[in-house]
């Protein structure tokens, strides 16, 4: 072995530990699909909790690997810093959280198999390329892993008519968007000459050409499809009620951790120089979604595509923050998709806890009429999160507005606070129309108790969301010590 050779084996195996949560993940999806293969379907169970310890596992890892600055590797395709390790265990707590809620729906509905957990994990791997990307090949095969796997989790009861057509919108239009993006990273390419962040940043500095800012402009409107920002957002309205409730679970939680934070770093890194070009496209997107996801949402009588427009609406929030800049946006949008991301896993695992004696799911705001009644303990948890989704102190929603509000207030963008606010305002109609109904209304049926899984990942939420509320300022200061490499 040349010299050379030796020492490019000696930096590869430097850099792995740097990986190492992203190899956890590999490896786990291709053991745990072979114990799923020889066990069939009685080993679904099994291979449920397998994929969640190594979900934990690998977040931990991001954490325990956590370099003090910014380390870029493998050829500057791949950036380790507490920016993305705090993406990267919010992702693996939330993922795993809804994967735990799929157990009980999966087998009451007879689709309790070894696929369903392996795919939500490998979306997991794709969810933690992206927060990492450091340059437009890893960034697209890090979108492009996590929606293949969401692509065929929507699909996911192919004998429902509902989510087959759910799983055909979700990926012709999602197909488009991965045509958008990757037509933005060919015109960087071309007119910058790399695909690496910190040399497109660089040309971006030296000169504006005008065909950096095209390609700028297709990379956010793809991103802005994943994160189910308007006007990219037509589709999540129907593939979260088409789909089966425990893959809307997932869809609402991680993936949109990982959609906002990459938004986020294209925009802070890749074209940190041009911020002048992307802040007016990240504002219209911002105030778009804030207002059709407030406004659209109040017409909504099916609690999925209700929490769907309120999704849309969150995600105004998270721009909002990310155009607040480098040196206030990482910490106000970390603190505000974590809150947000525990809230959507608490909310999903309500809507999945709500069955009839009959054995209906009840999936209609009329439909939770009385729930005070028959499960005050669930109400109580239903009430709790909702006050918190809508900002309402001192739950830890409202944290996580503040911080926005905060955030707007140091750089001067004080109209989008107050298009924040009012959003809000607006939103808090349809969440106190759910709690009259839960605690005034006349009960329409008698709800039977939910399996294990899901109760203790409800239990688990609500009391993560609690701890959270009591310990806002750690997170905050963790928030703060995670984008502290941008400003």
């Amino acid at each position: 072995m040349s010299m050379n050779q030796t020492m490019t084996a000696e930096l590869f195996f430097q850099q792995v530990p740097y990986i190492l949560p992203e190899i956890t993940l590999a490896a786990g999806a291709l053991i745990i699909v072979l114990i799923g293969a020889f066990m069939g379907d009685r080993g679904s169970r099994l291979v449920t909790w397998l994929c969640v310890a190594v979900m934990l596992a690998a977040g931990a890892m991001a954490v325990l690997h956590m370099p003090p600055e910014q380390v870029v590797v493998f050829s500057g395709s791949y950036a380790a810093d507490g920016f993305s390790a705090y993406a990267k265990l919010i992702i693996a707590l939330t993922a795993s959280s809804a994967l735990l809620l799929s157990v009980d729906f999966l087998a009451d509905k007879k689709l309790d198999k070894p696929e369903f957990p392996v795919l939500a994990m490998l979306a997991t791997l794709g969810m933690f390329i992206m927060v990492s990307a450091h340059d437009l090949i890893a960034l697209y095969v890090g979108v492009e892993m996590q929606s293949l796997a969401l692509y065929v989790l929507a699909a996911y009861a192919r004998d429902d008519a509902k989510s087959s057509e759910a799983g055909l919108k979700y990926f012709v239009l999602g197909a488009l968007s991965s045509g958008l993006l990757l037509y933005g990273c060919s015109l960087v390419y071309g007119f910058t000459g790399s695909v690496k962040f910190d040399v497109i940043s660089a040309h971006v500095a030296a000169s504006r050409d005008i065909g950096v800012i095209f390609g700028l402009v297709f990379i956010l409107c793809g991103l802005a499809f994943k994160m189910s920002a308007a006007p990219f957002h037509m589709w999540t309205p129907d593939v979260y009620e088409g789909s089966p409730t425990v893959s809307t679970a997932f869809f609402a939680s991680a993936p949109k951790v990982a959609a906002a934070v990459l938004f986020a770093r294209v925009c802070f890194e890749a074209f940190g120089p041009a911020q002048k070009d992307w802040l007016g496209i990240v504002v219209i997107m911002a105030l778009l979604s804030m207002v059709i996801g407030a406004l659209f949402a109040l017409q909504q009588t099916n609690i999925k595509r209700l929490l769907a427009y309120s999704s849309i609406a969150n995600m105004g929030y998270a721009l909002v923050a990310i155009a607040c800049g480098p040196e206030f946006g990482p910490k106000a949008l970390l603190v505000f998709v974590s809150i947000y991301a525990v809230t959507s896993v608490g909310l999903f695992g309500v809507v999945l806890s709500l069955r009839t004696a009959d054995g209906e799911r009840v999936e209609t705001i009329a439909g939770l009429s009385g729930l005070s009644r028959s499960n005050p303990l669930l109400a109580a948890a239903l009430t709790m999160l909702l006050f918190s989704v809508m900002g309402i102190p001192p739950l830890a929603g409202f944290f996580g507005k503040w911080e926005i509000i905060l955030a707007t207030s140091s750089v001067g963008l004080l109209p989008l606070a107050i298009a924040l606010i009012l959003a809000s305002v607006v939103s808090a109609f349809y969440y106190l129309r759910i709690i009259k109904t839960v605690w005034f209304d006349e009960p329409v049926a008698t709800m039977v108790p939910v399996g294990t899984a899901t109760a203790l990942t409800l239990t688990g939420a609500t009391f993560v969301l609690a701890a959270l509320t009591l310990l806002i300022g750690l997170v905050g200061s963790a928030a703060t010590i995670a984008g502290a490499g941008f400003s």
